[in-house]
């Protein structure tokens, strides 16, 4: 029997790998929702590559029907979303379709960076926040320091505060009797009676049901049969199905207001289901939308081609797919003399980029070819003109440049106070950062405040960061605009034909450096040909640094025995003059590994 006042939705929000998936296995298991027989762990997390990586990507809803302690059904609605900072847009969708969420902290860490962010995140959307304290049963757990560190983050009362571990289950009934009483009934933001207005906050593609839409419905009633109207696009369709997800989708009657289900309606047009979009009643429609969602902006830009050109249009198709339930993801087509037709993608960080890549060769099984990612610059021309820069080949020459800008970002580590001469040297020395100052982030952490270029933390930071705390600090960052900067091409010649892919903007006081290892790591790289190779690295009309892959010699004077040594020296001479002409005609084959090398260049450093 339908009843809103007896709705809960809530999402889990945490730091990554402190155990939000396992929570919700527990949940599972505690409400009878799925068999002991088809249990298993991480069971929301269906892509193979969320269970190799042990990190949750997608947003996943769960609908479960739990029994209070005073013999009152309810049914909660939980959405498990991804803890790294790569994925904060799927969990600000997420927390879009809730009133309550559960901050989990693992006892053994304490508040991290991502923490920090997706609480703001869930005040942002007026959200009331459950705190829960996990992994209590480990013998390295400081429960007393983690809730005074809650307790600052949120100021929720540490009585209030439930200690759990998702492991083994203990306190997972009390996180859940804490939902019921704490979290708001969605009756608060529309009713039945109401004409239809409900939220998408994600989608997915199926190749036999088309696009199927998963909502939040926060007015009136969706049912089979309904028209309904996507209020961005304009377009209207027939609804085929509703249903929920318990956990699998399980078709049901109707989605009523403060409901979380989906709908399929035999979409096939991926742009027709915008993420964020409010779909009404084609007959009966709402007046105005409900809010949406910001565009997200990606912050990292590779180009994406497809191992042979003839996949180039399958290549197109995938990430039109991914697009559909990944709406950060940007593309548009590009040519690359080295590599032929593909795209310039727009990610959100290595992690996202890293992901993708790797979702388009298992779920699409393509083989794809990726470049050294670059973020968005800005020049100012000798003619007043500002143009925007995506890919380094758009980089004008020198004589054309006025200024050139560069987008910085806040950045803030939070780490025990050991670690921090270290962590400011790498980023105020190794990456032209500059320190602001520190706070205190409870007992043994604090927080330090950087501005920082964008281009110096996407690639290596992370790692440098986790190796140099030995694995206790943890980073956010967020964009706070462009400034100046001094920045020049590098561009890459092989065999004396310009390589564009292998093309990047670097700091000016960086570019020898990087120039340096750029050509020694190719050499290592690509393998030696009949031909010597010459490797040049150019920058402001000159060559800054060179390397040379020697030819593979063959012995052209084992059959030569005895005689005048003019007779060896004119064979010797006949080889140069075919290994000249070679060289003239020759291509050099280039590695997929020599695409990437930019970022491998510090690898025989650490």
């Amino acid at each position: 029997m339908y009843d809103p006042n007896f709705i809960r939705n809530v999402a889990i929000i945490a730091h990554i790998d402190h155990g939000k998936t396992t929570l919700m296995d527990r949940i599972l298991e505690l409400t009878h929702s799925i068999d002991e027989r088809n249990m298993r762990e991480q069971f929301l997390d269906s892509m193979d590559l969320e269970r190799e990586k042990g990190i949750t990507i997608k947003s996943h809803p769960v609908k479960v029907f739990y029994t209070s302690k005073k013999g009152q059904d309810y049914e909660l609605n939980i959405l498990d979303t991804p803890g790294h900072i790569d994925f904060t847009y799927e969990v600000s969708r997420s927390l879009a379709a809730c009133e309550g969420a559960i901050l989990l902290v693992d006892a053994t860490q304490g508040v991290q960076a991502q923490t920090v962010t997706n609480t703001y995140l869930a005040l942002e959307n007026d959200l009331e926040i459950i705190g829960a304290i996990n992994k209590i049963d480990l013998p390295s757990a400081n429960v007393e320091e983690t809730l005074l560190e809650i307790n600052d983050l949120v100021g929720i009362d540490s009585d209030s505060i439930v200690k759990i571990s998702a492991k083994t289950g203990e306190g997972v009934s009390e996180l859940l009797e804490l939902i019921i009483e704490k979290v708001p009934p969605p009756t608060l933001k529309g009713s039945i009676n109401d004409k239809l207005k409900a939220l998408v906050f994600d989608a997915k593609y199926d190749k036999y049901r088309g696009i199927i839409v998963y909502t939040r419905v926060f007015a009136g009633t969706v049912k089979k049969e309904d028209n309904i109207l996507f209020m961005a696009s304009g377009k209207s369709y027939e609804v085929s199905e509703v249903g929920v997800f318990h956990p699998e989708m399980v078709e049901i009657d109707n989605l009523s207001a403060g409901e979380i289900g989906y709908i399929i309606a035999g979409i096939k047009e991926i742009q027709e289901a915008k993420v964020g979009d409010t779909i009404t009643n084609a007959q009966d429609p709402t007046d105005k939308p409900l809010p949406g969602y910001k565009e997200v902006k990606p912050m990292v830009y590779a180009g994406l081609y497809p191992g042979l050109p003839e996949y180039y249009e399958d290549l197109r198709k995938a990430l039109e797919k991914l697009k559909l339930n990944d709406a950060s993801l940007v593309f548009l087509p590009e040519n690359s003399p080295a590599l032929g037709y593909g795209f310039r993608v727009g990610f959100l960080g290595l992690l996202h980029m890293e992901i993708v890549k790797e979702r388009i060769q298992r779920e699409f099984d393509l083989a794809v070819i990726l470049t050294v990612p670059s973020v968005i610059y800005n020049a100012k021309l000798k003619n007043g003109e500002v143009i925007q820069i995506t890919n380094p080949s758009q980089f004008p020459d020198q004589e054309y440049i006025e200024s050139v800008y560069e987008p910085y970002c806040k950045l803030d580590i939070i780490t025990p106070p050991e670690f921090m001469g270290d962590l400011i040297n790498l980023a105020q020395v190794e990456k032209r950062g500059e320190f602001l100052y520190v706070s205190n982030a409870g007992k043994n952490r604090v927080v330090l405040h950087f501005e920082i270029p964008l281009a110096e933390i996407i690639f290596d930071f992370f790692d440098k960061m986790k190796a140099l705390s030995k694995g206790y600090a943890s980073m956010d960052y967020e964009l706070i605009g462009y400034r100046e900067s001094k920045l020049v091409k590098i561009e890459i010649y092989i065999n004396k034909e310009k390589v564009d892919a292998l093309s990047y903007i670097v700091h000016e006081s960086k570019a020898y450096e990087i120039a340096r290892k750029l050509v020694d790591k190719l050499k290592d790289l690509i393998p030696r040909h009949q031909f010597e190779i010459p490797i040049q690295a150019y920058c402001k009309g000159k060559i800054i640094a060179r390397s040379t892959i020697k030819a593979l010699r063959k012995d052209v004077l084992q059959k030569c025995y005895g005689g005048d040594v003019t007779r060896k020296m004119k064979l010797l001479e006949k080889q140069k003059e075919g290994k000249k002409r070679m060289r003239e005609i020759g291509e050099v084959s280039i590695p997929q590994e020599a695409f990437l090398a930019l970022l491998k260049i510090d690898e025989d450093n650490n």
